[in-house]
């Protein structure tokens, strides 16, 4: 069973990658043009999301998933390069997670705090947001970089990355792994579903006071512009967060099990093992998924799509028609 499944695993993670990679790239160019009538504050916002699921593609599914299934013992195993790389992983993983919080919180913000809103969900803040919350959280992870050390020496050239014995008895260490853990996923899974369960609140309660107040004026029957446009607003910042929190719920109950149990961690025989790569593979697909959605609530998003990808193969007509025409 354990070898079937780490056939499909391998799979898996290479069809990932072969889809996430330009279905991201599409969605940074389709959004940074500006043309899905979405506001300058929100298209940042999604457009850095999307960076940071690519990176996140790149670090944890290219280089370090691919490249120990199929390249062993390639330069990428280096003691260096591998140190490296699994500190990238950490920083991309804790950006495309944190800049889904800074989405939804924009989003409340835009919803639930009309005061508030004209000086918070601004393009300027929004860059601004965006660039402090990606610098904290790569200084944050640079420590993680003096936690490996090489598994072997072969031919004086340090190879592979294995975890300090420090790291599990050194009081420091601890408890910067538990600060760790806790801001990513706990405190992002947990400020998402109170800003979701928040804006709820705000919609229903505003909902019955603006049908309330309309219907006294107008009847019942009036369409509203206003609520059909924030229930689109509302349709996509759900969307997204509730993906988010959907695939990383397997990780975090697999955290909680830990911590309950005081498990040491699944053997490669032991069910637990499944349990444990199934919450990664869901955590991994999380990155790609943003595109979809997009695509799925926004039509403006998928007229661009097909535009962006239609235009190669007109491209390339254009260019037959000219050779033929000159011929």
């Amino acid at each position: 069973m354990i070898e079937i499944f780490r056939g499909i695993r391998k799979v898996y993670y290479l069809v990932l990658a072969l889809i996430g990679i330009p279905v991201n790239l599409l969605a940074i160019i389709i959004l940074s043009q500006g043309k899905c009538g979405l506001s300058a504050c929100i298209s940042r916002y999604l457009v850095a999301m999307a960076a940071a699921d690519q990176l996140v593609i790149i670090t944890e599914v290219i280089l370090k998933r691919i490249s120990s299934y199929y390249f062993p013992g390639s330069f990428l195993q280096v003691t260096l390069v591998c140190s490296i790389i699994k500190v990238l992983r950490r920083a991309s993983i804790d950006n495309s997670v944190w800049l889904t919080v800074t989405f939804s919180f924009d989003r409340f913000i835009a919803i639930c705090c009309q005061k508030l809103k004209t000086n918070y969900c601004t393009n300027k803040n929004a860059a601004v947001v965006i660039a402090t919350t990606c610098s904290l959280l790569c200084l944050k992870n640079i420590p993680y970089y003096f936690t490996y050390k090489p598994k072997e020496i072969i031919n004086n050239v340090p190879w592979f990355c294995d975890i300090k014995s420090s790291f599990y008895t050194n009081a420091a260490w601890l408890v910067f792994d538990w600060f760790d853990t806790i801001l990513t996923p706990l405190l992002p899974f947990a400020i998402i579903m109170l800003l979701n369960a928040l804006t709820v609140r705000h919609i229903l309660v505003a909902n019955q006071i603006r049908k309330g107040l309309r219907g006294k004026s107008k009847g019942h029957n009036q369409n509203d512009p206003e609520m059909e446009s924030r229930r689109k607003s509302v349709i996509l910042l759900f969307a997204i967060s509730g993906s988010f929190v959907l695939l990383w719920l397997l990780y975090v109950l697999e955290f909680f099990y830990y911590i309950i149990t005081k498990s040491n961690g699944p053997k490669d025989n032991d069910s637990l093992y499944i349990f444990e790569q199934v919450g990664y593979i869901l955590r991994s697909l999380s990155c790609c998924t943003n595109t979809f959605i997009y695509g799925v609530t926004q039509t403006k998003f998928r007229e661009q799509f097909k535009k962006v990808t239609k235009r190669p193969l007109t491209l390339l007509v254009e260019l037959i028609n000219n050779k033929i025409h000159l011929k």
